[in-house]
Protein backbone atom coordinates (compact mmCIF):
# COMPACT_ATOMS: atom_id res chain seq x y z
CA UNK A 1 0.00 0.00 0.00
CA UNK A 2 1.28 3.32 -0.62
CA UNK A 3 0.50 5.76 2.45
CA UNK A 4 0.29 9.20 0.45
CA UNK A 5 -2.33 12.13 0.65
CA UNK A 6 -3.82 11.85 -3.02
CA UNK A 7 -5.81 14.20 -2.76
CA UNK A 8 -4.02 17.36 -1.57
CA UNK A 9 -0.91 16.82 -3.88
CA UNK A 10 -2.83 16.23 -6.73
CA UNK A 11 -4.25 19.45 -6.20
CA UNK A 12 -1.15 21.26 -5.48
CA UNK A 13 0.35 19.89 -7.84
CA UNK A 14 -2.10 21.17 -10.99
CA UNK A 15 -1.74 24.16 -9.24
CA UNK A 16 1.89 24.22 -9.79
CA UNK A 17 2.00 22.84 -13.12
CA UNK A 18 -0.53 25.18 -14.82
CA UNK A 19 1.97 28.27 -13.96
CA UNK A 20 3.79 29.83 -16.20
CA UNK A 21 7.32 28.63 -16.11
CA UNK A 22 10.71 27.67 -18.12
CA UNK A 23 8.48 24.31 -19.42
CA UNK A 24 5.73 25.68 -20.40
CA UNK A 25 7.63 28.40 -22.01
CA UNK A 26 9.10 25.79 -24.09
CA UNK A 27 6.61 24.09 -24.96
CA UNK A 28 3.83 27.10 -26.11
CA UNK A 29 6.79 28.61 -28.12
CA UNK A 30 7.50 25.05 -29.81
CA UNK A 31 4.07 24.64 -30.63
CA UNK A 32 3.94 28.43 -32.10
CA UNK A 33 6.90 27.99 -33.89
CA UNK A 34 6.14 24.60 -35.51
CA UNK A 35 2.76 23.50 -34.77
CA UNK A 36 1.17 21.62 -32.09
CA UNK A 37 2.48 18.26 -32.85
CA UNK A 38 6.08 19.87 -31.58
CA UNK A 39 4.59 21.44 -28.64
CA UNK A 40 3.06 18.09 -27.66
CA UNK A 41 6.17 16.01 -28.17
CA UNK A 42 8.12 18.50 -26.28
CA UNK A 43 5.71 18.34 -23.34
CA UNK A 44 6.46 14.58 -23.58
CA UNK A 45 9.95 15.35 -23.44
CA UNK A 46 9.44 17.44 -20.55
CA UNK A 47 7.99 15.04 -18.70
CA UNK A 48 10.55 12.03 -19.28
CA UNK A 49 12.83 14.57 -17.81
CA UNK A 50 10.76 14.83 -14.44
CA UNK A 51 10.57 10.99 -14.77
CA UNK A 52 14.50 11.34 -14.23
CA UNK A 53 14.17 13.85 -11.67
CA UNK A 54 11.83 11.20 -9.38
CA UNK A 55 14.68 8.34 -9.63
CA UNK A 56 16.73 10.63 -8.11
CA UNK A 57 14.72 11.68 -6.09
CA UNK A 58 13.45 8.22 -4.78
CA UNK A 59 17.08 7.23 -3.86
CA UNK A 60 17.72 10.33 -1.90
CA UNK A 61 14.55 11.16 0.13
CA UNK A 62 13.35 7.07 0.71
CA UNK A 63 16.34 6.99 2.81
CA UNK A 64 16.69 10.71 4.40
CA UNK A 65 13.17 9.83 5.47
CA UNK A 66 14.28 6.30 7.26
CA UNK A 67 17.05 8.31 8.67
CA UNK A 68 17.37 10.13 12.03
CA UNK A 69 15.26 12.93 13.47
CA UNK A 70 17.95 15.62 12.83
CA UNK A 71 18.03 14.64 9.44
CA UNK A 72 14.46 14.71 8.93
CA UNK A 73 14.62 18.17 10.41
CA UNK A 74 17.11 19.18 8.37
CA UNK A 75 15.55 18.53 5.52
CA UNK A 76 12.14 19.56 6.36
CA UNK A 77 13.88 23.18 7.44
CA UNK A 78 15.18 23.38 3.74
CA UNK A 79 12.52 21.89 2.23
CA UNK A 80 9.93 24.63 3.83
CA UNK A 81 12.40 27.74 3.16
CA UNK A 82 12.83 26.86 -0.36
CA UNK A 83 9.03 26.91 -1.16
CA UNK A 84 8.71 29.73 0.81
CA UNK A 85 11.65 31.39 -1.46
CA UNK A 86 9.68 30.17 -4.70
CA UNK A 87 5.86 31.27 -3.25
CA UNK A 88 7.59 35.05 -2.39
CA UNK A 89 9.43 34.93 -6.01
CA UNK A 90 6.06 33.79 -8.07
CA UNK A 91 4.75 36.72 -5.80
CA UNK A 92 7.17 39.46 -7.00
CA UNK A 93 6.93 38.14 -10.60
CA UNK A 94 3.10 38.68 -10.47
CA UNK A 95 2.93 41.38 -13.07
CA UNK A 96 5.33 40.38 -15.85
CA UNK A 97 4.77 39.83 -19.05
CA UNK A 98 4.46 36.31 -20.77
CA UNK A 99 7.87 36.01 -23.36
CA UNK A 100 7.45 33.23 -25.67
CA UNK A 101 11.26 33.08 -27.78
CA UNK A 102 11.12 32.70 -31.56
CA UNK A 103 13.33 29.14 -32.28
CA UNK A 104 14.70 27.94 -35.31
CA UNK A 105 12.61 24.79 -36.30
CA UNK A 106 14.01 21.30 -35.08
CA UNK A 107 13.31 17.26 -35.43
CA UNK A 108 10.73 15.73 -33.44
CA UNK A 109 13.18 13.75 -31.93
CA UNK A 110 15.49 16.75 -31.21
CA UNK A 111 12.16 18.30 -29.66
CA UNK A 112 11.99 15.60 -27.40
CA UNK A 113 15.56 15.80 -26.13
CA UNK A 114 15.69 19.14 -26.17
CA UNK A 115 12.27 18.95 -23.79
CA UNK A 116 14.28 16.37 -21.31
CA UNK A 117 17.15 17.72 -21.42
CA UNK A 118 15.76 21.24 -20.21
CA UNK A 119 14.17 19.82 -17.58
CA UNK A 120 16.34 17.09 -16.37
CA UNK A 121 19.45 19.41 -16.02
CA UNK A 122 17.23 21.82 -14.36
CA UNK A 123 19.05 21.75 -10.59
CA UNK A 124 16.23 24.20 -9.46
CA UNK A 125 13.60 21.19 -10.68
CA UNK A 126 15.68 18.53 -7.95
CA UNK A 127 15.94 20.66 -5.04
CA UNK A 128 12.13 21.29 -5.59
CA UNK A 129 11.47 17.73 -5.72
CA UNK A 130 13.31 17.53 -2.81
CA UNK A 131 11.26 20.02 -0.92
CA UNK A 132 7.77 19.14 -2.10
CA UNK A 133 7.51 15.03 -2.22
CA UNK A 134 8.42 14.25 1.38
CA UNK A 135 5.08 16.24 2.72
CA UNK A 136 2.69 14.27 0.78
CA UNK A 137 4.11 11.13 2.13
CA UNK A 138 1.60 10.06 5.19
CA UNK A 139 3.84 10.24 8.77
CA UNK A 140 4.96 6.74 9.61
CA UNK A 141 4.49 5.31 6.12
CA UNK A 142 6.32 1.80 6.05
CA UNK A 143 7.93 2.28 2.30
CA UNK A 144 8.19 6.15 1.93
CA UNK A 145 10.89 5.32 -0.77
CA UNK A 146 7.92 3.56 -2.61
CA UNK A 147 5.99 6.90 -1.88
CA UNK A 148 8.31 9.30 -2.95
CA UNK A 149 8.69 6.96 -6.34
CA UNK A 150 4.64 6.76 -6.93
CA UNK A 151 4.06 10.57 -6.18
CA UNK A 152 7.16 12.00 -8.72
CA UNK A 153 5.38 9.44 -11.37
CA UNK A 154 2.01 10.72 -11.10
CA UNK A 155 3.59 14.50 -10.94
CA UNK A 156 5.55 13.69 -14.55
CA UNK A 157 1.76 12.40 -15.56
CA UNK A 158 0.27 15.34 -14.34
CA UNK A 159 2.50 17.85 -16.17
CA UNK A 160 2.03 15.83 -19.56
CA UNK A 161 -1.58 15.94 -19.30
CA UNK A 162 -1.62 19.82 -18.21
CA UNK A 163 1.15 20.55 -20.67
CA UNK A 164 0.10 18.18 -23.73
CA UNK A 165 -3.28 20.31 -24.34
CA UNK A 166 -1.01 23.46 -24.05
CA UNK A 167 0.74 22.55 -26.57
CA UNK A 168 -1.88 21.96 -28.92
CA UNK A 169 -3.37 25.34 -28.37
CA UNK A 170 -0.51 27.22 -27.41
CA UNK A 171 -1.19 30.04 -30.08
CA UNK A 172 -4.32 30.70 -28.57
CA UNK A 173 -3.71 30.33 -25.12
CA UNK A 174 -0.65 32.78 -25.31
CA UNK A 175 -2.43 35.18 -26.87
CA UNK A 176 -5.55 35.02 -24.42
CA UNK A 177 -2.77 35.45 -21.80
CA UNK A 178 -1.22 38.37 -23.32
CA UNK A 179 -4.35 40.03 -23.84
CA UNK A 180 -5.58 39.56 -19.95
CA UNK A 181 -2.30 40.54 -17.89
CA UNK A 182 -4.71 40.50 -14.45
CA UNK A 183 -5.30 36.85 -15.14
CA UNK A 184 -1.78 35.72 -15.91
CA UNK A 185 -0.78 38.02 -12.47
CA UNK A 186 -3.33 36.40 -10.23
CA UNK A 187 -2.31 32.61 -11.24
CA UNK A 188 1.10 33.64 -10.44
CA UNK A 189 -0.04 35.31 -7.04
CA UNK A 190 -2.63 32.07 -6.13
CA UNK A 191 0.63 29.85 -6.83
CA UNK A 192 2.86 31.93 -4.74
CA UNK A 193 0.75 31.72 -1.88
CA UNK A 194 0.23 28.02 -2.52
CA UNK A 195 3.61 27.54 -2.25
CA UNK A 196 3.86 30.18 1.03
CA UNK A 197 1.33 27.72 2.71
CA UNK A 198 3.17 24.49 1.65
CA UNK A 199 6.25 25.47 3.03
CA UNK A 200 4.59 26.91 6.18
CA UNK A 201 2.82 23.40 6.54
CA UNK A 202 6.30 21.27 6.00
CA UNK A 203 7.85 23.66 8.62
CA UNK A 204 5.35 22.36 11.36
CA UNK A 205 5.34 19.63 9.81
CA UNK A 206 5.89 16.66 12.85
CA UNK A 207 7.78 13.00 12.64
CA UNK A 208 5.92 10.94 14.49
Amino acid sequence: MIEVSWLLFVAASLVLIVTPGQDMILVMSRSITQGSVAGVVTAAGVSVGLVGHTLLATLGLGALLQASETLFLVLKLVGAAYLVFLGVQLLRAGGRELALSNAAPVSLTRLFLSGAASNISNPKIAVFYFAFMPQFVQPGASHPTRAIFALGLVFAGLTFLVKGPVGLGAGALSGWLRARPRVLSGLYRFSGVVLLGLGIRLAFERRP
